[in-house]
């Protein structure tokens, strides 16, 4: 399924849900008035006389995802007679109407996001420790339990697992006698090389890579954003990293004002860039526009002492706290998300290309066992990163300012990575207050 992905679902950077299109990410990250959709967004399902319980999706872009999101409601409903389940498909910007309907008693039971602070003080989202049996709990990935925990408490099960990929094409590396990047210099020496009039060398984003890369190139200098409660992203690598990015901007090599963003494979696919950044999710129509000649690799490292990295994204599943059916709720999101490997497997692969959360799932699916996608599923679970829940909006539209303001006005980058930790350091004393 194709994502959104500049908050923390997409690349882990902004801890909320994504609007699909407001970026497919900002996975990156509220306010505004509760549109609720209209009957074409409704499935609707009479529930007289037993449970009622109401599940949000946010519109995914893959053929068949709105069906396959109404059949497992209806096969919920069939194995528990008392309940039916109410599946609404959230067209247009799904973050903005699922905050103001949150604000409310009349939000829906179960819905997909990731967890916050403030949702959690707000009582928007409830535990589910429950829900995890030892066994359970440990047939996630740590990374994927880490990324749901506030406090200790566990608040949302994972639905499928995002990550990114650097696409290249194998026969033209193999004529030119190229290597897959394994520092930032080389993928900027590699762009210089494969910018040739159409084609330019690489693409990663309509805003030269700034949404794109904005938690991936700090990661590939081994620097990280909030660790223990403290903001630790101001030091010199970080901002020579993003210094880097000036650079590669500045370089020519790099696609801007593609018809679709990073998210989106048609750059590559229709030869408007030789190298692209964009999601394992595209692989499938990466796949059946130009066969089998593509390969993949992650982020590269930053330089010698870096580290190769991908984010860590996906969707979760969330039971509202101000829901009247809290334990009708959190039994329903047991069955599909915990309990039912074959919907599971289905979600994540059927659509698009994604990694099931459980390991025995991922273990057991098909598809990932070979090729570009095993491999990029095996770099999802050696380099994946993603940011803390404590990581807010907030904190994420002050970094981005700041290398907005590095890569396109040319400030300078130790300064501007200075004053946006000072905000997020502001921003944390009051998330945490």
């Amino acid at each position: 399924m194709q994502r959104d992905h500049g908050n923390r679902m997409g690349q882990g950077l902004f801890r909320r849900p994504m609007s699909r299109r407001g970026f497919v990410q900002r996975m990156i990250v509220a306010g505004g008035a509760v549109v609720y959709a209209g009957a074409e967004n409704y499935n609707y399902v009479a529930a007289q006389g037993k449970i009622k319980l109401t599940q949000w999706y946010h519109q995914y872009g893959e053929a068949g995802t709105q069906q396959a999101a109404q059949r497992y409601a209806q096969e919920y409903t069939k194995a528990n007679p008392n309940v039916e389940v109410d599946m609404v498909w959230k067209a247009g910007d799904y973050t903005t109407a699922l905050n103001a309907a949150l604000l409310t008693a009349a939000g829906p039971d179960v819905y997909e996001g990731s967890p916050t602070v403030a949702m959690v003080k707000a009582g928007q989202c409830v535990p589910l420790d429950d829900l995890y049996t030892p066994e359970v709990k440990a047939d996630f990935n740590p990374t994927n339990l880490k990324g749901e925990t506030i406090n200790g408490h566990i608040y949302a099960v994972k639905m499928i697992d995002d990550t990114g990929c650097l696409y290249y094409r194998k026969k033209q590396f193999a004529d030119k006698g190229l290597k897959p990047p394994a520092t930032f210099d080389d993928l900027m020496n590699l762009a210089k090389e494969l910018n040739s009039g159409r084609t330019k060398g690489l693409f990663l984003g309509n805003d030269g890579g700034i949404s794109a890369t904005l938690t991936l190139l700090p990661w590939s200098a081994k620097q990280d954003f909030l660790v223990d409660n403290k903001i630790v992203f101001n030091t010199p690598q970080t901002a020579a990293t993003y210094e880097g990015l000036k650079k590669l901007n500045d370089s020519g090599a790099l696609l801007t004002g593609s018809p679709t963003d990073w998210f989106d494979p048609s750059a590559f696919t229709q030869g408007l860039a030789a190298m692209q950044w964009t999601g394992l999710w595209a692989m499938p129509g990466i796949k059946k526009a130009i066969g089998d000649d593509f390969d993949i690799t992650p982020w590269p490292a930053f330089d010698a002492n870096g580290t190769p990295v991908t984010f860590w994204g996906g969707w979760a599943e969330m039971v509202n706290g101000k829901s009247k059916n809290i334990d009708a709720a959190k039994a329903f999101v047991k069955w599909l998300w915990i309990d039912n490997a074959t919907n599971q497997k289905d979600w994540a692969l059927s659509y698009g290309f994604h990694v099931p959360p459980r390991i025995s799932a991922a273990k057991s699916a098909t598809p990932l066992q070979s090729g570009p996608a095993k491999e990029a599923a095996d770099n999802l679970n050696k380099y994946g990163k993603l940011t803390p829940p404590e990581w807010d909006t907030a904190m994420g539209t002050a970094l981005t300012d700041a290398v907005s303001n590095i890569v396109k006005n040319g400030k300078d980058a130790a300064t501007e990575v200075a004053a946006a930790a000072k905000k997020c350091e502001e921003e944390l004393t009051r998330e945490m207050a």
